[in-house]
């Protein structure tokens, strides 16, 4: 395929079909992406313990807590480059790749190395159990290492995406999780080796996926091609994908804040509550990935069209976005429903961790379209420039309001389904908040736009 027949025209022509094209590799994508941890997860339970899988499980906030910020700068690397493609500003699209991808290598390096030192002490802030903390920490110290190469990979795909190809970045994660998947049973079945066997397998599939992204922008012949001799930082592309992508991240880094404190409340159930926690938290990952996907065409659609002044197509693109997000997650959770004995029995067969996982799943997974409501919208505004706003309210909705939840409903009724209950509640009042700001931004912003033009 060439590169021509790889980009989408975004800015001509139907939308939800084209939206689909993009969308649907980014949802696949997530979810292969996810199957990393998934396997990880698995293997723990069917063959090291159910200490080993809460272990695994338990990592997520933390890793999400470092990463989340830096990841979120991927998406001011998508709006810039999206918006200069639109333009034909193509001198600034390869300073945006040749700056991005250095970036990408020097925060890797900055949170592996603060992930590995700190690995430990945030396994105490969030009162991992003594049974845990150990095998958690050994696992988070090699996991951190593939970190340069993750990041490199999050920034090249948002470059590809930017130009409407998101099938290469979804070819890379095929390959590298049925590498995951061979090298956990390889390292733990075979070789006979602990949690950080698994780790080192994330960790090696990061590697590849790193390298095919790199291989696929060394190979382009345009404005996406990556070459060496000019990688460097040009301070312009840097402020412009911090302040799109700041904002962006510091929303991820909060929500994954007040997950690590939800995490702590989870923590004090004992391990059979964060190990069934841990198998619930892949479907809900699933469920959240088609949001995900249509949220991240929103910011490159609206990119693009707003770019060019196409604004009446920018209503259609989130209207078109939110009911497709809402609706095909809706479907999926009902999937999960229904079939949650078989596959939550994939991890493990434990009663009383079932029990946990059952509760979660019903809970938040079912209800996981709700998510919708605040990224999508969220996503359009930061596909217009607007992206602190977004950041703000989600602070406020799924941070702070988490945060006392658990300070006092919480704390009156110290109740695994009460904690449970405060996804949804946190969700609809951020949603509500986002879409009242994203009518009354747009309307602001298009007034001005046309009074320029």
């Amino acid at each position: 395929m060439s590169e021509k027949q790889r980009s989408i025209d975004m800015i001509h022509g139907p939308i939800w079909h084209k939206m689909l094209v993009l969308a649907i590799p980014i949802i696949l994508s997530s979810v292969f992406q996810q199957l990393f941890n998934t396997a990880d997860v698995a293997v723990a339970g069917r063959y090291i313990s159910n200490q080993a899988m809460a272990a695994v499980g338990s990592n997520a906030p933390v890793i999400s807590l470092f990463i989340n910020l830096f990841v979120g700068l991927s998406i001011g690397v998508n709006v810039m480059v999206a918006a200069a493609i639109a333009r034909k500003r193509f001198v600034i699209v390869r300073k945006a790749v040749h700056t991005s991808i250095l970036l990408a290598v020097i925060i890797g390096i900055v949170v592996a190395v603060v992930g590995i030192i700190f690995a430990k002490p945030l396994l105490v802030i969030i009162a991992a159990p003594p049974d845990v903390i150990d095998i958690a920490a050994a696992y988070l110290r090699v996991f951190f290492l593939g970190m340069p190469f993750f990041m490199v990979y999050n920034f090249g795909s948002a470059i590809l995406r930017a130009d409407g190809d998101a099938a290469r970045p979804f070819y890379c994660l095929i390959v590298s999780s049925l590498l995951n998947f061979a090298l956990d049973m390889l390292f733990v079945i075979v070789f006979g080796w602990d949690i950080e066997g698994l780790a080192l397998a994330t960790v090696i599939a990061n590697v590849l996926n790193a390298v095919l992204v790199i291989y696929f922008m060394c190979m382009e012949h345009g404005y996406l091609r990556l070459e060496w001799s000019m990688l460097g930082l040009d301070r312009p592309c840097v402020a412009r994908i911090v302040s799109i992508g700041g904002p962006a991240g510091l929303q991820g880094t909060v929500f994954s804040l007040s997950n690590v404190v939800i995490q702590a409340a989870i923590n004090s159930f004992g391990s059979a509550a964060m190990a069934g926690v841990s198998a619930a938290l892949n479907f809900e990952f699933f469920a959240y990935f088609i949001v995900n996907g249509f949220a991240q065409a929103a910011v490159t659609f609206t990119s693009q069209n707003y770019a060019t002044g196409h604004l009446a197509r920018c209503r259609i693109i989130f209207r078109q976005s939110l009911i497709g997000a809402t609706v095909f997650t809706a479907v999926v959770a009902a999937i999960f429903l229904i079939f949650r004995y078989p596959l939550l029995h994939i991890f493990s067969t434990d009663p009383e961790v079932m029990e946990y996982a059952l509760i979660r799943l019903c809970v938040v997974t079912g209800l996981e379209m709700m998510t919708a409501w605040y990224e999508i919208p969220g996503a359009c505004l930061r596909g217009m420039g607007v992206s602190m706003l977004p950041a703000i309210e989600t602070l406020i909705g799924s941070c702070v309001l988490r945060i006392v939840y658990i300070a006092t409903l919480f704390r009156a009724m110290p109740d695994y389904l009460m904690m449970t209950c405060i996804y949804p509640v946190s969700w609809a009042v951020t949603g509500i908040m986002v879409i009242g700001t994203y009518f009354y931004v747009r309307a602001k912003v298009f007034r001005t736009r046309v009074r320029l033009v």
